[in-house]
């Protein structure tokens, strides 16, 4: 359930869901999904879901396919994903950044998902959703838990999920969040390796009600890929993280 409402799916379920439909488009493991873009444009119900997926260009090396949730006959969430084929690196020496990734030394390693571990700035690891009530730069790790009942979590929706934790990290402060994102934006690499995904916020900008906010993508061998989100400010709901959490407790088994 989100957590600004009871009736309506989250924002990490929605992105999961559309990413678990977009992959019956995939071309197979040859391709890397580079790039997934939802708009949330709609409330998604705690209902029944109708979720469509089609490919809208196919080539050797590149394939859009897009998807859709509906319901009431309306199209709740969309999103696209950009799937690129691998193949060798190219020549020559290209500037990269040496980003400090912080990884914890406990492994979230559990089969049916785990609480996520929260670090604010310098501060230690833990799992305490009151964390975040300060101004320092946030960082999650996470072990989503299968999505869908009775199959197996795919890296690719373990990624989808994750991504939209990208408003919590950069729109989170002193007196909660205040934004609720409308899209994500997700680009990759590669896909993660192993349950484990890290999620570092980056970079912030907010004027007159509008923010959008940047966040890295890293497992425990490195980046793999950058999340972005577009907020509208939500002040009639500010949402207090810790009392959300403690309405519908975090545990193994559910997002």
């Amino acid at each position: 359930m989100s957590a600004w409402t009871p009736t309506q799916l989250s924002g990490t379920s929605v992105c999961g869901l559309l990413a678990h439909g977009l992959e019956t488009c995939s071309p197979g493991p040859e391709f890397v999904p580079a790039r997934f873009t939802v708009d949330m444009f709609s409330p998604v119900l705690d209902e029944p879901i109708e979720l469509r997926s089609v490919i809208v260009r196919d080539g050797n090396r590149i394939r859009v396919a897009d998807a859709q949730i509906l319901q009431r006959d309306r199209i709740r969430a969309r999103a696209t994903a950009q799937y690129l084929v691998v193949s060798a690196e190219p020549p020559g020496q290209i500037w990269r950044p040496a980003p400090d990734l912080p990884v914890p030394d406990a492994r979230l390693d559990h089969l049916e998902g785990s609480m996520p571990l929260f670090k604010s700035g310098s501060g230690d690891w833990t799992h305490s959703f009151t964390s975040g009530l300060n101004p320092h730069r946030k960082t999650v790790w996470n072990n989503i838990p299968p999505l869908v009942d009775g199959m197996p979590i795919t890296a690719f929706e373990r990624s989808a999920v994750v991504a939209d934790f990208t408003n919590l990290m950069c729109n989170w402060g002193t007196e909660g969040v205040g934004y609720i994102n409308t899209d994500v934006t997700m680009t990759l690499s590669r896909l993660p390796q192993g349950p484990e995904l890290g999620l570092q916020a980056r970079d912030h900008a907010s004027s007159d009600g509008i923010a959008v906010g940047a966040a890295t993508l890293y497992d425990r061998t490195g980046p793999l890929g950058s999340c972005m989100i577009t907020a509208l400010s939500n002040t009639r709901r500010q949402l207090d993280v810790a009392a959300a959490a403690a309405a519908r407790p975090v545990t193994a088994g559910t997002i």
